[in-house]
């Protein structure tokens, strides 16, 4: 049995969302969500597909890889391969050669489930640790609490009131309401919601996109924003509490989310909104290649 690895043809992105889907568990480690797919799809269906690397055997997906950014690859691996010795030894080789892009020349980072055999074959190979990230999670076997704040789920007509949020939340960012109707337009998003929080004044001043993996399963929120001159007065607290109670009514089992552990008061908004923080993870990175 060989592996084999692969970049899918036309449409591969969204068949690999149901595999992908079905390796989403409460008790696995943090790893590459639908959602991260049905995220990246703002940029369009070809530059998804194009994005996404597979690793196989006999027809099989074992690990599915998006390159998310300049020598970036996030992995999801099979929860029955996380320990396939022939698996990791065939990533890591894969992930060493720069002429397989995957991720690339130049510096490269894999950001792999930290219980998966290649973070040992990584470190073994000379890739160090990158900054770390710190995941959290809320449990919605409850009912969420009220958010507070007047909120809105965001429908094709109102697809600018989200994309402004967005560029005033994040520096630098490009997203336009093109970008979220290619989005949209995605599979991931049939089970996936935009919303946007109201101060009092009736200004827009929060957004957050949530994605299901399906029934009994985690949803992610990705991503959410505050407008940089609405912070510091508990609208992140609430957009977050008012995702967690969407991705609840959906089915979902919990709301996991991750953020730079430097960013403290992002780290402080989940927190204030139910989410416990897990063990921080670091992606794996590699210079001068």
């Amino acid at each position: 049995m060989t592996i084999e690895w692969d970049r899918p043809a036309v449409g591969g992105a969204d068949a690999a969302l149901t595999v992908l889907r079905e390796w989403q568990d409460d008790g696995a480690p943090f790893q590459l969500h639908p959602g991260d797919l049905g995220w990246f799809r703002r940029f369009g269906s070809a530059a998804t597909d194009s994005a996404l690397r597979t690793w196989s055997r006999d027809g099989r997906l074992l690990a599915i890889g998006l390159l998310d950014g300049p020598g970036l690859l996030r992995l999801a691996i099979a929860p029955r391969a996380r320990r396939d010795e022939e698996l990791a030894r065939r990533l890591a080789l894969d992930l060493a050669d720069p002429l397989r892009g995957v991720p690339g020349k130049g510096t490269a980072y894999v950001e792999a489930p930290a219980d998966a055999l290649l973070q040992d074959l990584l470190s073994h190979d000379g890739w160090d640790v990158d900054e770390p990230w710190t995941p959290l999670r809320r449990d919605l076997a409850e009912p969420v609490e009220d958010a507070g704040v007047r909120t809105e789920v965001i429908g094709p007509d109102r697809a600018g009131v989200r994309a402004r949020v967005h560029r005033a939340a994040f520096d630098g960012s490009t997203f336009t309401d093109g970008h979220w109707h290619a989005m949209a337009a995605g599979p991931a998003y049939a089970d996936a919601r935009c919303l946007v929080a109201y101060d009092d004044r009736g200004e827009a001043v929060a957004a957050v996109t949530v994605w299901s993996a399906g029934p009994g399963r985690p949803g992610l929120l990705e991503p959410m924003g505050v407008a940089a001159a609405h912070r510091g007065h508990g609208h992140g607290r609430a957009i977050t509490l008012a995702a967690a109670a969407v991705l609840r009514e959906s089915g979902s089992s919990s709301a996991v989310v991750a953020t730079p552990s430097s960013n403290v008061g992002a780290v402080a908004t989940y927190r204030a909104a139910g989410f416990e923080p897990l063990a921080e993870v670091r992606d794996r990175r590699l210079d001068g290649r």
